[in-house]
């Protein structure tokens, strides 16, 4: 019963894949769900993909498939919950727990495929399809979950586990079934349990809903001018580029700059003219609260209700309580003294980088431009001056050496290499949904296929925002599968013939995104649910990953000129090396912003629940002591899709609380002598290969040695003192 991936269906955006050179899913022109085509035979999804490693064929899928494939997936999974409930032989561990593990395989298929692709390609005709199946795919889980026939196998089971002589990962898998099924409702009254059932089919479709608001809010709310000079700043490609958005938009003659998931703006660094910058701004923090067919103000409010109310019937004051409980963090009280830890000196340090700022605009009266007070728009356009004055370069000096292949096979790869001996090969011949998607076979130091990845680097109109990793097929010993992992990131696509040079900060996505790939790829589970870890605890070695990005080795081997392939300046390097706290009190604050507003939205009582989401919400600032007009939250409350339609609510908080055990690590590794094989052969057989197999922070301790402290954190984002 491994749910890892169909329950992406019920909050995120849908999407359509594409053969590798043409559509095999053709959008339709119609917003309506189209009439289910019966199940048969030859859908891709009714038996496993013959592609290696089960990898997806995506060449045979068509929009059609996937409604008939789901229902029966359903239909199938249904079936088999049935006869394991009804077996009238006593519960054993392999009659009831394997053969749960064992269930549903068609309908892991398609989810995974549907799941992984949601945010990928989306169309109208499986926007429609994801709205339509959202309920219907929460009535399914509850029917499972809140079985009392199966619930009752599950508990005769757990209730004499000392005696079972169970091995360690199969008795943790029993006490996992016994935790999900009580958590999901298995002991409630039969009142309780059909109220339960009508909240989580409500905050299904909400959630999907809340997901494609955000999806159509962003390509509606593209900043529109009329004249190349108020785009003065950007490249004359970049402006070109523009124009061509905006004819696409049937705006002939004007210029379109679309804008991307977080508060900030790329333009915001680069755009000189004040005015255009303040419209760029408003335009993105104004997403679904100004009114119109894409508000999301309802949606909020609506998903907090419910799932406090959701929570209450559980027996939790609140939603976060609910949610921590199964997490490492375990309480509200911890993550709310992590993120208060760190938010007066986060906001005391951004004040100072204020002043630094308006310095450098004082210091232009007269010039240039000048006499006014810094605002939020101002902050990316004159912090990158502060810098150039304080270190001497500018962050574009930067990209020449930031080539998207070399960083990828010259970078990311190679420090694989070094670390764990794998290797890689790219192939042509397997179908992808988009052309510029890239597949790789993985190989261990033996020769031995390990894995297949795929990389999706390009952002566009129909691809949500952010970066992402997904397994197309998650590894498992019981199923005998092995990992198809994909990495998602959102590059801005350059025009014809040119190079796709990386910021830095896109740099060190495309690490951390690997990070998550090799978690994927190096799992040793038996059994798929122990596949997954807490969500506090899977940003850990992704953002360990990001450690390699700047290590010399590996920097040297990578970042070297696109044309001359020159290795980038002794000089330039050690000024970026100095400057990496530069700006940390703006990306410190910007984030517990964010982290602060999901745990004010999740820590209230159904009683509690206010009428005004924007008030609400700059009150949870202002309480929180992050109410700076000059660093708004990196997600506002109506496109905070982490927390509204994906997998974060409530747990926003986890990258920093998964950074304490990354910088933790860093420092492992440095007292232990860097990029080595032996240092990950033992990161990876303590920690990498054993997913959910073990408490995640005794796994933590297996690893290290220690339990992490929090203090190289505070010094890494510069903090300390403060």
């Amino acid at each position: 019963m491994n749910r890892s991936h169909i329950l992406l269906v019920a909050v995120s955006v849908a999407m359509a894949s594409l053969a590798h050179a043409q559509p095999a899913m053709p959008a339709a022109p119609a917003t309506q769900s189209q009439p289910a085509t019966p199940f048969d035979a030859s859908n891709p999804f009714a038996k496993p993909s013959t592609l290696p490693f089960n990898y997806p064929a995506f060449d045979k899928v068509r929009n059609e498939h996937f409604a008939p494939a789901f229902m029966e997936g359903m239909r199938q999974e249904a079936a088999e919950m049935e006869a394991i409930a009804n077996n009238k032989s006593a519960p054993t561990f392999e009659n009831t727990i394997v053969a749960m593990e064992r269930s549903g395989q068609m309908l892991n298929r398609v989810g995974a495929v549907f799941g992984t692709l949601q945010g990928s390609y989306t169309n109208d005709t499986l926007q429609a399809l994801a709205k339509e199946l959202a309920p219907k795919q929460a009535a399914h889980n509850d029917a499972i979950r809140l079985n009392p026939k199966l619930y009752a196998r599950i508990k005769a089971l757990y209730d004499k586990r000392s005696k079972l002589k169970l091995d360690a990962e199969s008795a943790y898998l029993l006490e996992r079934y016994h935790t999900d099924f009580v958590r999901a409702g298995a002991r409630l009254s039969d009142a309780d349990k059909q109220k339960l059932k009508a909240m989580n089919g409500q905050l299904a479709a909400l959630s999907t809903q809340f997901a494609q608001n955000v999806l159509k809010e962003a390509n509606a709310s593209a900043l529109v001018v009329d004249t190349r000079a108020e785009l003065a700043g950007m490249s004359d490609k970049q402006i070109d580029a523009a124009a061509a958005e905006a004819k696409k938009r049937g705006l002939d003659g004007k210029f379109a700059i679309p804008v991307v998931n977080t508060t900030q703006q790329a333009g915001l660094s680069v755009l000189t003219n004040r005015a255009t910058r303040e419209k760029l701004l408003a335009a993105s923090l104004a997403r679904g609260s100004r009114g119109g067919e894409f508000d999301n103000k309802d949606e909020v409010l609506q998903i907090a209700r419910l799932r406090a109310e959701r929570a209450a019937l559980l027996g939790y004051p609140n939603y976060a309580a609910y949610n921590l409980e199964d997490q490492t963090a375990k309480t509200t009280g911890a993550v709310n003294s992590l993120l208060a830890e760190f938010a007066r000196p986060a906001v005391n340090n951004a004040r100072r980088e204020a002043a630094e700022i308006q310095k450098a605009i004082d210091a232009e009266v007269g010039k240039t431009s000048g006499g006014f007070q810094a605002a939020a728009h101002d902050w990316a356009f004159y912090s990158d001056k502060v810098r150039a004055q304080r270190y001497a370069f500018d962050a574009a000096q930067l990209r020449p050496y930031f080539e998207l292949n070399r960083v990828l096979v010259d970078g990311v790869f190679f420090a694989a290499t070094k670390e764990f001996g794998i290797t890689f090969k790219e192939r042509k011949d397997l179908p992808t949904y988009d052309a510029d998607v890239r597949t790789f076979d993985v190989f261990e130091a033996d020769g031995k296929q390990l894995a297949i990845f795929t990389i999706d680097p390009y952002a566009r109109s129909t691809k949500r925002g952010g970066a992402w990793a997904n397994a197309w097929v998650a590894q498992s010993k019981l199923l005998g599968t092995k990992p198809v992992i994909a990495n998602n990131l959102n590059i801005a696509k350059p025009a014809a013939g040119e190079p796709t040079l990386l910021t830095y900060d896109e740099v060190r996505t495309t690490f951390h995104e690997f990070g998550h790939a090799l978690h994927s790829m190096f799992s040793e589970v038996k059994y798929p649910r122990l596949a997954r870890v807490p969500r506090d605890y899977v940003e850990f070695p992704s953002q360990v990953n990001e450690m390699w990005m700047a290590w010399p080795e590996v920097l040297a081997n990578y970042a070297k000129h696109y044309q001359t392939g020159a290795p980038m300046p002794k000089e330039l390097l050690e000024k970026v090396q100095a400057s990496q706290q530069f700006n940390e009190g703006f990306r410190t604050t910007e984030y517990l912003a964010a982290s602060l507003l999901d745990q004010a939205w999740h820590q209230l009582s159904p009683s509690q629940i206010p009428t005004d989401v924007l008030a609400f919400e700059a009150d949870a600032l202002k309480k929180a002591g992050v109410d700076f007009a000059l660093v708004p939250p990196r997600y506002r409350t109506t496109y905070f899709s982490h927390t509204f339609s994906g997998g974060y609510s409530a747990g926003y908080y986890g990258y920093l609380w998964a950074e304490k055990l990354d910088a933790d690590t860093v420092n492992w590794f440095k007292e232990n002598g860097g990029l080595t094989r032996k240092n990950g052969d033992h990161f990876r057989k303590t920690l990498l290969s054993r997913g959910g197999t073990l408490d995640a922070m005794q796994m933590y301790r297996n690893f290290s040695g220690r339990n992490a402290q929090v203090k190289p954190l505070l010094e890494r984002r510069g903090l300390t003192g403060q």
